[in-house]
């Protein structure tokens, strides 16, 4: 990946640079190909509260791809939706709490997603998108094993 980002300009498509700006203690530069943002913390944690925190950025990742990802089907489908609308909230809870997790000490991340759908559905088809949020790519990464490899890439 060293040699794909070493040039100037954007980073290629399946390629994210996040880097420090120097102001503040958190705030971050993301860039994605063309697009950039800025990540932070709030500020009663020490952030400058600039751009979303990185669970924040997470969450808009996994509903952004449920309701992409039911729209797909929708239109493929020809349902009659017209407009999807996901909020997601970030808890971490005890395992204890979680009757159908395999851990049972500590504490778990738990994700809540509401999805809203608008439209003349019948409830089959409601019940069908429902089904089908659960196999967006980004929800399907969440809930599998996830491997990360690091390896350092010297400054300069």
């Amino acid at each position: 990946m060293a040699a794909e980002t070493a040039s100037s300009g954007d980073p290629p498509r399946n390629v994210v640079i996040v880097r420090e700006t120097g102001k503040g203690k958190f705030q971050q530069e993301v860039r994605s190909g063309r697009h950039h943002l800025t990540a932070d913390e709030p500020t009663n944690v020490g952030g400058l509260d600039s751009g979303p925190g990185p669970y924040d950025l997470l969450l808009a990742a996994l509903g952004a791809c449920t309701s992409m990802t039911l729209r797909l089907y929708a239109d493929q489908k020809k349902l009659p939706l017209k407009r999807v609308e996901v909020r997601l909230r970030h808890d971490r809870i005890y395992a204890a709490d979680c009757a159908e997790c395999e851990t049972k000490q500590g504490l778990l991340d738990h994700i809540e997603r509401v999805i809203s759908l608008e439209g003349d559905l019948d409830a089959k088809q409601r019940a069908r998108l429902m089904e089908i949020a659960d196999m967006c790519p980004v929800h399907k990464t969440l809930t599998s094993e996830v491997r990360i490899h690091t390896v350092e890439w010297p400054a300069g």
